[in-house]
């Protein structure tokens, strides 16, 4: 007799019989379920979370409104006069000069303070003062 896949047969002793429940015997009636309530009737499934409560109620719960626009960080012309003249000013020179935190990536300037230098900005917004007071100076302004 040849060894093939229609006559494998496992090891004596290797598998177990899976347990008998609710057929009479050691394990019946109530197979192991108790007597009444929730968990004891067929077809009861989302109970896994019955030891969770304390961990679900002790978790932060998101409450409000969380915009999906990025946040716009907000600077006023004042702050440009630190540049020297005829200087680029971008998102990352701003952010090493410390003007801007890292976790800005977008900036509009607006036109509050006073600006004397030839600079070009470049920036994601600016408002029309702001923009009148560079070209004033004699800079420009780039929005990307």
């Amino acid at each position: 007799m040849s060894l093939s896949l229609s006559n494998i047969k496992s090891a004596k002793g290797s598998r177990r019989k899976a347990k008998e429940i609710g057929r009479g015997g050691k394990r019946g009636s109530f197979s192991g379920r108790g007597i009444k309530g929730q968990k004891a009737r067929s077809g009861v499934s989302g109970l896994k979370a019955l030891g969770l409560k304390r961990l679900v109620q002790s978790t932060p719960k998101l409450r409000g409104f969380k915009s999906m626009y990025p946040k716009l960080a907000v600077l006023s012309v004042g702050k440009l006069e630190g540049f020297e003249t005829g200087a680029i000013v971008d998102v990352k020179k701003l952010i090493q000069r410390g003007l801007l935190d890292k976790k800005y990536k977008q900036v509009k300037i607006l036109g509050e303070g006073k600006l004397t230098k030839k600079l070009t900005v470049v920036v994601d917004a600016c408002s029309a003062s702001a923009k009148a007071a560079i070209e004033q100076a004699g800079g420009k302004v780039e929005i990307k």
